[in-house]
Order: C-alpha cells, then sequence, then structure tokens
C-alpha cells in the first residue's frame, strides 16, 4: 500500500478570514498579505465594509493546482 506524499495540512474552519488573523496564521505581516491582495495573487471577498480573504477559495484552488496522485 502506498503512502501518501501530499502534506497533511489541517483545513480552517472558517471560509473567510481577516487579514491580520491570516496574517498570523501564514507568519506574513499584515501589509504584507494586504498587498498580495491587491496585486490579485489572493482571493478577496467583501462582506459589508470589511476585507477579507477567501480562504475556501485559497484552498481549493492550491488542490487543484497540484498533482497529489
Amino acid at each position: 500500500m502506498e503512502t501518501s506524499t501530499a502534506p497533511q495540512v489541517p483545513a480552517p474552519t472558517v471560509p473567510v478570514m481577516t487579514i491580520e488573523r491570516f496574517a498570523e496564521l501564514s507568519g506574513l505581516t499584515p501589509d504584507t498579505v494586504r498587498g498580495q491582495l491587491h496585486q490579485g495573487n489572493l482571493p478577496l471577498i467583501k462582506i459589508g465594509r470589511r476585507r477579507l480573504v477567501n480562504v475556501a477559495l485559497l484552498t481549493a484552488e492550491c488542490i487543484n493546482a497540484e498533482d497529489w496522485s
């Protein structure tokens, strides 16, 4: 039986995250996260006046971008 080489990363329990929380969990600075959002490298969703990182879409994009088999 083959062992999967895919990294085992726990999925977040929320589909969106504040910029500050995403920065804290990813190890980036909030300014870096804002820059990546502005450049379109991270998915953004606007809910009311708040801009949040769309973690669900980011996770789906990462899974679809890699060949895990």
